[in-house]
């Protein structure tokens, strides 16, 4: 009998063993190849040609700039508003189009539609579950009680704070240029060189970096964090470092698509030490600053009007959930508005006829950036050229390019049957340039299009009809919270570094549309930052 039990044994564990990759054979058959191609009831709407057959476009997606894909597919296939295509292992996406389904996904069935729990798992170690993150009636909860702080009047008190700091940038990046020209000058003169001296050349990303990081720090939580003043400041450093598109991060960012949060979290790689080190730094960092602002309010003596200190006089909030909150705007806040900052740069100098015209404007409405004059929203917001062309960054390059959500249950887009689990994706990057919504010069850009005219009625929406065919800051009850606290930020910026600086690329080749890569985790930007040549205009 012992030994009939010693054979049997193996046996058994064998045919266990066999099972589990049969089933498990048996499940990928069914989930990558019969699913998607015969039995899924989106089979039938319009998608790209080739592919792969078992990874659909995944090849595609992966190589170009997150949205590109979609932009070449939304203006050259056929479709009634949505379009299907395959990611990576065959699993299905559905590309929403036309303004009725954008509506119904961001509006009208908002809740139908989750952050997905493995995008959820990636932001959060870094955004905290704050508002950004927060699904159902805990984000209708979060969200009524910020929104005192985000008021439209409360925004208003805000410009002389963006306007300082956009004036701090300027002087310290004025100091860089005039420190560089005079040592140019001391060597041409040691040399009896008489050619004409160097342009100083800025990383515009990370110059908006460090000025959005100390903004976001005074504005929103009543604290100067010194990254103008300092560039290697923990707080900077550490968001530097996390914000870098790597090969890793790209990596993990596609092993959270299959494998379980915890697992992915505690692979020993070099990204996962570097977020927890940045994460244990933020939150260190949200937490004495929640602290601070605690005790003046315990002794009656909090006065200040930043994002912080409304959103603790509401009472809505736990200390928890209050670093949650302040985890998410110091980075959703700074990173897209930088990212922002930089393809304006970028597009002004390949268009410097609307740099001029609007430095013209600048100068003309505003004090010079030498005098210690606050700028309030009166003359920012009366200067309808910078909205222009703010407006039309913004739709351009939007900083975050997509965005995805999940069916949380069996739903319909425009009819459209959507089963429960299905991967819906909004592109601000393609959208933004739909042809058949903004015209045949959709891709090109043009401020004009936002000025006010009599050939224009729609100029408020940049000439388009529908106020979904700007996507930049999604809309309905997940719209961004911070809209009006990052348009004003941006204008104010922009205003100081056109009004000061003439901007034109380092290197036209690198930054040629066609040859510059873009990456980003969250945000799409240049790769390797944008180095341009900055020369002072004097008069100002």
């Amino acid at each position: 009998m012992p030994d009939v039990l010693l054979v049997s044994r193996p046996t058994y564990l064998g045919t266990f063993m066999m099972l589990l990759v049969l089933n498990s054979f048996i499940w990928a058959f069914w989930k990558v190849i019969l699913y998607p191609k015969f039995f899924s009831p989106l089979r039938h709407l319009p998608s790209p040609k080739g592919g792969s057959w078992w990874n659909g476009q995944y090849r595609r997606i992966s190589r170009e700039a997150t949205g590109a894909p979609a932009l070449d597919w939304i203006n050259s296939i056929p479709h009634n508003g949505m379009l299907r295509y395959l990611g990576p292992l065959n699993s299905e996406r559905l590309l929403v189009i036309s303004p009725k389904a954008i509506g119904e996904v961001l509006t009208t069935k908002s809740y139908d539609f989750v952050k997905p729990g493995q995008v959820r798992n990636i932001l959060a170690r870094l955004l905290g579950v704050g508002v950004l993150l927060a699904e159902g009636e805990e984000h209708k909860i979060q969200r009524k009680n910020l929104m005192p702080a985000f008021a439209f009047r409360h925004i208003k008190n805000l410009y002389p704070v963006f306007w300082d700091k956009s004036r701090e940038a300027v002087l310290a990046m004025t100091a860089v240029v005039k420190a560089d020209s005079s040592k140019e000058g001391e060597l041409q003169d040691a040399r009896k060189d008489t050619a004409t001296s160097k342009d100083t050349v800025f990383d515009v990303l990370e110059w908006a970096s460090r000025a959005t990081l100390d903004i976001i720090g005074v504005a929103g939580m009543g604290q100067d964090f010194g990254a103008i003043r300092d560039p290697d400041n923990a707080l900077s450093r550490t968001y530097r470092t996390v914000f870098k598109p790597t090969p890793q991060a790209q990596l993990l960012g596609l092993l959270n698509l299959f494998l379980p949060a915890w697992i992915v979290r505690n692979l020993p790689v070099k990204r996962n030490g570097e977020i927890e080190e940045a994460a244990g730094i933020i939150k260190a960092t949200c937490r004495k600053l929640i602290r601070s602002k605690k005790e003046k309010l315990e002794k009656n003596e909090l006065t200040d009007v930043d994002i912080l200190s409304v959103a603790l006089e509401s009472g809505g909030f736990t200390e928890e959930n209050l670093v949650d909150q302040l985890m998410t705007f110091l980075a959703a806040g700074h990173e897209t508005t930088a990212t922002a900052m930089t393809w304006a740069i970028y597009l002004l100098c390949l268009h410097p006829e609307v740099q001029t015209r609007l430095r013209q404007e600048i100068r003309e409405k505003l004090p010079s950036i030498e005098e210690d004059v606050s700028v309030d929203s009166q003359q920012i917001d009366h200067m309808p050229y910078l909205s222009a062309v703010c407006n039309e960054v913004l739709r351009c390059y939007p900083p975050v390019p997509l965005t995805l959500r999940e069916a949380a249950h069996d739903t319909t887009i425009c009819d459209q049957f959507v089963p429960k689990g299905t991967r819906v994706t909004l592109v601000p990057w393609a959208i933004n340039k739909y042809e058949a919504i903004w015209g045949p010069d959709a891709k090109k850009f043009n401020p004009e299009r936002w000025m006010p005219s009599e050939d224009n009625p729609h100029s408020a929406n940049g000439g388009a009809s529908s106020n979904y065919a700007f996507l930049t800051f999604l809309h309905g009850p997940r719209s961004c919270i911070g809209l009006g606290f990052a348009k004003s930020e941006f204008a104010c910026l922009l205003a100081a570094w056109i009004g000061r600086f003439e901007f034109s690329l380092n290197d036209e080749r690198e930054y040629d549309e066609k040859n510059m890569v873009i990456k980003g985790n969250v945000t799409a930007k240049p790769a390797n930052g944008l180095h341009v040549k900055a020369k002072v205009v004097e008069g100002w």
